[in-house]
């Protein structure tokens, strides 16, 4: 069984903080199931995740490429963004399999509840929620 944590955090930079404290617990070939409403903060949480792991390229969506690749951290990133794709061939044709089966880099998937049931059962799940004010966000991590 996965244990549960919920964060609470009020401010991006408590966002960061918890990016990297996430980041130094990660081994290659982990796989990193972000969800979260549209304007949540997953982007936002990638970019500081990529950045602890000592990638300062910019991190953009890869909304439109569906994946970014970025080889010069602790661990490669491989930055998903599945929210636009229509079936498992499109996956299949950009490498997803290969990338979340490797054990040399991180693969982290934005709108992964859309491809949930392709994930494997170890990957860690991130679910950012909105809190009460306007800066809050609720993190659930299963990890």
């Amino acid at each position: 069984m996965k244990d549960k944590e919920i964060i609470e955090v009020r401010s991006e930079d408590e966002t960061r903080i918890l990016a990297e404290k996430l980041a130094s617990e990660v081994a290659g070939g982990t796989v990193i199931a972000l969800e979260g409403e549209l304007g949540a903060g997953k982007t936002t949480f990638t970019k500081y995740f990529a950045h602890a792991l000592g990638i300062d390229e910019m991190i953009q969506s890869p909304t439109f490429t569906v994946v970014r690749s970025y080889d010069e951290g602790k661990f490669s990133l491989h930055h998903f963004d599945v929210y636009r794709v229509h079936d498992e061939e499109e996956l299949f044709e950009i490498g997803f399999f290969e990338y979340i089966e490797s054990s040399d880099g991180v693969c982290l998937i934005e709108w992964a509840n859309l491809v949930k049931n392709l994930l494997p059962t170890d990957a860690w799940s991130i679910h950012i929620g909105y809190g009460e004010r306007e800066n809050e966000r609720i993190f659930e991590i299963l990890r």
